[in-house]
């Protein structure tokens, strides 16, 4: 294990590259409030992250990432164009169970960051390519996917909207995702749901409960979703190639689900745009599924670089978050992507050599 002093030292190489690209640095607080990312991302956020209760401002959590504080940021008072880096630690909860693991994952650790909130068609490929220069003395391989496919596919469903904005929901989550598919395949049998005049408990509102009942009661009148859709999304998610060789098998399902046609035509022009910055798109693993188990605010391309390690995170991450800014953004949004290294990892690797 390195020293912290290894750590900040690489975390300081990648702030001033950052600020070389033209980036301000910020300071966003470590202790934050707890609601917003409640509302972001439910109570599951609560396994991931440490939230505790402060007697004047209600529950506050450490800081999990930067990303959400830093959209805060410039959606109350930034301009655009803008460019933004970081430097400091975040905290999460890594290891569940009730036994230490043999090997632990560390719950503070360094990030630093990139964004980039920009009206720009080749955001998406500088921060790759940028990410892709910084990384590549490291022998990391860089995979690639690309979450506005999914959702377009998901949104060409023949189903109605509640199940429609369920799958939605939960196309982040594939364990979930795959039973309510499943279940949406098959003729749905009616509830026994009784009227009660008890009061209603728990986290959802009275409102909330009735109109969930409505749709369960609603469920049965829904015809099954035909098989030949469910087996589209099944390929579809399984897309798993080298970028050239994944765009191919996307443009056949595009003939198959045109409505995923505009966003794969994105992602080729993208890779023609990172090609143009040097970069081999021939040396980018592009899976389909990719991202579908980080954060749920990536709604475009996202990527990782990952060192031969199975027992370590991704040494970077990112991606596009366009809809994260409308929800912080009170009425404002404006397009934005950007990623995170591990100068841990980092500085590991550089120790290794």
């Amino acid at each position: 294990m390195v020293g912290k002093s290894a750590k900040q030292q690489a975390g300081q190489r990648l702030l001033a590259a950052f600020r070389d690209a033209g980036a301000a640095e910020v300071a966003p607080d470590i202790l934050l409030d707890a609601a917003t990312l409640l509302d972001l991302y439910g109570e599951d956020i609560r396994a991931r992250a440490y939230v505790t209760t402060d007697p004047v401002r209600g529950e506050v959590v450490l800081r999990p990432d930067f990303t959400v504080p830093v959209v805060q940021m410039h959606m109350q008072d930034g301009a655009e164009p803008a460019r933004y880096c970081y430097l400091g630690e975040v905290f999460r909860k890594q290891d569940h169970g009730d036994t230490r693991p043999e090997n632990p994952r560390e719950n503070e650790y360094l990030q630093a960051g990139f964004e980039i909130f920009a009206r720009d068609s080749e955001a998406d490929a500088e921060i790759f390519a940028l990410f892709h220069r910084l990384l590549s003395p490291y022998g990391l391989t860089a995979t690639m996917g690309d979450m506005d496919i999914l959702l377009d596919a998901v949104r060409a469903l023949p189903v109605s909207a509640p199940r429609r904005t369920a799958l939605l929901h939960h196309v982040w989550r594939p364990i979930r995702f795959a039973r309510l598919l499943a279940r949406f395949s098959t003729p749905a049998q009616p509830r026994d749901l009784p009227e009660t005049d008890a009061p209603w408990t728990g986290l959802r509102s009275g409102p909330e409960m009735e109109a969930r009942i409505a749709t369960l009661n609603a469920e049965p009148d829904e015809p099954p979703l035909p098989a030949t859709w469910a087996d589209r999304l099944t390929r579809l998610f399984a897309v798993d190639a080298p970028a050239p060789e994944s765009l191919d098998q996307l443009r056949g399902l595009a003939a198959e689900i045109p409505e995923i046609a505009e966003a794969v035509d994105r992602l080729a022009e993208r890779l023609n745009q990172i090609a143009a910055r040097g970069v081999d798109p021939a040396t980018i693993r592009f899976a389909a599924s990719h991202g579908r188990e980080t954060m749920e605010y990536y709604d475009g391309m996202t990527f990782t670089f990952t060192a031969d390690h199975p027992d370590w995170p991704p040494v970077a991450s990112g991606g596009r978050y366009d809809a994260l800014t409308a929800q912080l953004g009170q009425g404002r949004a404006i397009p934005a992507v950007g990623g995170i290294i591990r100068p841990g990892l980092i500085a590991e690797l550089e120790a290794s050599c």
